[in-house]
């Protein structure tokens, strides 16, 4: 067993469950297409945001396999695993984990950099090469160059966390003139340019002239929808999946997007079973 030192596990919600539970299922369809198609050489997983590998389960109070043990778990399984996180000791936790894998390989530090420089390279599409890839931070801590070079590979599918309650916290206030700059600008980092400005906030007419209001999350998810496909190049993108706290507000979507029209129908109808569960149209979203 992996000595757990002073290492603590995040505790995960319910929708963190339903999250895991779509992604156990989607991983396993995604395996058994790949390894039925000659001409690929090799299927990846790829897993930007790892964590130890293991949570506890605020709702089963008790520890569960995260994401990367989900992966490695999965039948038939990946051609190979590449695991980041920035924490250097959750990194040593999933080695000792994945210990009996050796096709493995470990990161420790900036995913952005190491997403860019190390692994999307060795995913080419010419090279009959596909990759599955979790996008899963805790806040605005992607840039928008990993999810374009995913979206212009061909080659590499993205599950990503779309963290909705991180800009709302610290960037999409009412007034936008109090946000910091600093803040300001990791929006910008995670979205590309300031167009987000454009999709968060839209002008009304008020008693002294224009004034500036903010729009709903849904709305701001759904020009990101459309920025996925009409800038990344992602051929299909799920609509965001609301996903949220214990007290009903959405605190991030999830995001599906494939350049393969079958993977897309299949991450639709896993995600439809759970969509009851929640709004899915954004009528009880929290701004």
């Amino acid at each position: 067993m992996a000595k757990k030192r002073n290492l603590r596990f995040d505790e995960v919600g319910y929708w963190s469950e339903i999250k895991l539970d779509i992604l156990q299922k989607y991983g396993s369809a995604y395996t058994t297409i790949m390894s039925k198609q000659r001409s690929i050489k090799g299927y990846y997983y790829i897993d930007g945001f790892a964590g130890p590998g293991v949570h506890i389960s605020k709702t089963k109070k008790k520890q569960i396999p995260g994401s990367p043990l989900i992966a490695l778990d999965t039948k038939p399984p990946f051609t190979g695993y590449y695991f980041i996180d920035h924490n250097e000791e959750k990194v040593d936790y999933l080695r000792q984990l994945a210990a009996d894998c050796s096709n493995v390989k470990f990161y420790s530090g900036d995913c952005n950099k190491i997403l860019l420089e190390d692994i999307f390279p060795s995913i080419q599409y010419s090279e009959y090469k596909r990759a599955l890839c979790l996008l899963d931070p805790y806040g605005l801590h992607l840039n928008w160059e990993v999810m374009l070079a995913a979206g212009q590979s061909k080659a590499i599918e993205i599950f990503l966390n779309f963290p909705v309650m991180d800009m709302n916290g610290n960037v999409l206030w009412g007034n936008p003139d109090k946000v910091l700059p600093e803040q300001a600008d990791r929006l910008t980092s995670f979205w590309g340019d300031e167009s987000w400005k454009k999709a968060a906030y839209k002008k009304q007419g008020g008693l002294f002239g224009d004034i500036e209001e903010k729009t709903s999350n849904i709305a701001i998810a759904l020009a990101f929808q459309r920025r996925l496909k009409g800038v990344a190049g992602f051929g299909y993108v799920s609509n965001p999946m609301p996903m949220r706290n214990e007290n009903g507000a959405v605190i991030y979507y999830l995001f599906f997007a494939t350049p393969n029209k079958t993977g897309h129908k299949i991450v639709d109808d896993i995600m439809e079973t759970y969509r009851a569960r929640g709004a899915s149209d954004g009528s009880s979203d929290i701004d």
